[in-house]
């Protein structure tokens, strides 16, 4: 069984939404942003930088459990331990990982900071100007690579979808539109209509 800790956030969904479409047992501790719980040292054993997502993975071989934090880390180890959304082929295996590693590094971020800068009633134009362009630019990029491709790695469903889709399906928080990249927005439509999202919605709304 897997402990899942959790908001729903986009980094925090991707987590059941990876666990759903592997069919893996979780259960569901739902915490505040902010809240006293994400501080306390309790949490602190499982994610020292006391933030969403982690989980504790209690089903895992050998006496320890295994604990990871950071989505990135998360779904890179659910795919490898569990096997799926990760792809079959060396080619397929690293254009997920590319892209997985992209939205950790780019994506999020810019969206995170503009989001940031967005919400600031004395917003400093040129800090929200940098992080909103940046946010765009990665938008692009993902309206052109799935005018050519259905899904990032080229072949399948993999966990590269499910962290890029996790922040698109955000975008006017970052101040953006999703509708002005109509492939990026049918994906993102697709994907929301997958059985294993609505699942996972539907434990994060529990």
């Amino acid at each position: 069984m897997i402990e899942l800790f959790t908001a729903r956030t986009p980094n925090g969904i991707k987590i059941p939404i990876a666990l759903e479409e592997l069919n893996i047992p979780y259960e569901v501790h739902k915490l505040s942003l902010g809240g006293a719980e994400l501080r306390s040292p309790e949490f602190r054993k499982i994610n020292p930088n006391a933030k969403i997502p982690a989980i504790r993975d209690r089903s895992a071989a050998g006496d320890d459990d295994v604990i990871l934090f950071e989505s990135g880390a998360i779904l890179l180890y659910l795919a490898e331990t569990y096997g799926g959304l990760i792809g079959s082929s060396p080619a397929s295996r690293a254009r997920a990982m590319s892209w997985l590693f992209l939205q950790v590094a780019g994506l999020g971020p810019a969206m995170g900071n503009a989001g940031h800068f967005l919400a600031r009633s004395d917003r400093e134009s040129y800090a929200f100007g940098r992080f909103e362009g940046e946010a765009r630019r990665h938008f692009d990029l993902l309206e052109t690579r799935l005018n050519a491709v259905e899904w990032l790695d080229g072949d399948a469903y993999s966990i590269a979808d499910i962290a890029h889709f996790s922040w698109a399906r955000s975008a006017s928080y970052a101040g953006l539109d999703l509708r002005a990249f109509p492939a990026l927005s049918a994906w993102v439509e697709k994907i929301e209509h997958r059985p294993a999202t609505r699942r996972a919605f539907a434990r994060l709304d529990a």
